[in-house]
């Protein structure tokens, strides 16, 4: 049996990575910090390399559900690179994934360990759309990432990080990660029912560093309808309650991502329930894949640059329901502002 240790199984989306690994016939190892209850789980303290050795212990993989990501990312892919195995987490921090690949991408190649970062609802379900949509070898004037979700409930963690998450917000202009503009772009975007025509606001997440990593495009940017930032900047809003006997919200969302290149278009959209709840399948299924595989290449990797996005994509179904438009076919064209822009 598959072994995979989650670090940060007693919280809320950890509580669904375990039940689903379980669900795909793996067998989680729970490890949570000082001062929680989780019958059987091993003790965790991201300060203590020893914590996490054997937190890791007997593990073919190792998915990171504790955050902040800003403390426990390093620390817990540090860990797997002395294991020898995956470490995949799911940080919606841009500064974390930046980190990652900047500090510890050569260290993991030279030991052919794989860290995927942001393999979640808000990183790797936005930047696995827009590979779908580009070739291999293919290149945009433009990608728009437009989110909507009917309302947001978010975790005791997503305040947490909020908090913590003070650094400036990345958008791709020209092809190169710069500051978004003090005054987030706004504009109206039309979704497929039943979101229908939504205000939209710039909200730089975790997809717009993994995009920029391996897709030549010369503008990222990402969107967020108005209400559930509205809900999240009401501290009276209460935290997710379930509505299934999976223990999901009735939250609904979709993601629409849209590229366009010498004035061709295409769009991909992927919609569901419970933006905390979808992170499971598709974390789980790239921490399956990259143990069948034999952990992979090594590297601190995007999704896109490791699995066919538009399989990977369509398996999660009926979790998640995906559409999409023909790709760009780029015939070798590429736009000047690729020049400086990073290649796989």
């Amino acid at each position: 049996m598959v072994q995979v240790a989650v670090l940060g199984a007693n919280g809320h989306t950890g509580r669904f990575v375990m039940a689903e690994l379980r669900r795909r016939g793996a067998n989680p190892i729970p490890a949570v910090r000082p001062g929680t209850i989780l019958p059987g789980a091993r003790r965790l303290d991201f300060d203590d390399p020893e914590s996490l050795d054997q937190a890791l212990r007997g593990a073919q993989a190792v998915i990171n559900c504790a955050g902040p990501f800003l403390d426990t990312a390093e620390p817990g892919a540090r860990a797997a690179i002395r294991a020898g195995i995956p470490y995949l987490d799911v940080t919606p921090e841009q500064i974390t994934v930046m980190n990652l690949f900047d500090r510890l991408d050569a260290e993991a190649r030279a030991g052919g360990v794989t860290i995927v970062p942001a393999m979640a609802f808000y990183g790797g379900l936005a930047d696995l759309l827009a590979t779908a949509l580009i070739s291999n070898h293919g290149v945009a004037d433009r990608i728009e990432v437009g989110i909507a979700l009917d309302s947001w409930h978010p975790t005791p963690g997503t305040r947490l990080t909020g908090e913590r998450n003070i650094y400036p917000r990345m958008v791709v202009r020209h092809g190169e990660l710069v500051a978004q503009a003090a005054l987030a772009p706004t504009r109206q975007w039309r979704f497929n029912p039943p979101f229908g025509n939504q205000a939209m606001t710039g909200v730089q997440m975790a997809e717009i560093v993994l995009m920029h990593r391996h897709l030549r495009a010369a503008e990222i940017t990402n969107y967020l309808n108005d209400k559930p930032l509205a809900d999240l900047g009401d501290p009276a809003t209460p935290p997710p309650v379930a509505s299934d006997e999976r223990g999901r919200s009735s939250q609904q969302f979709v993601v629409d991502v849209r590229v366009e290149h010498a004035g061709q278009h295409s769009r991909a959209t992927a919609a569901g329930q419970d933006i905390y709840a979808i992170t499971a399948p598709l974390v789980v299924s790239a921490c399956l894949d990259l143990i069948s595989k034999g952990g992979g290449e090594g590297g601190v990797r995007a999704p896109g640059e490791l699995f066919d996005a538009r399989v990977f994509l369509t398996a999660l179904s009926p979790d998640l329901t995906t559409a999409f438009q023909p790709a760009i076919q780029t015939q070798g064209r590429q736009v000047r502002a690729m020049a400086s822009a990073p290649t796989p």
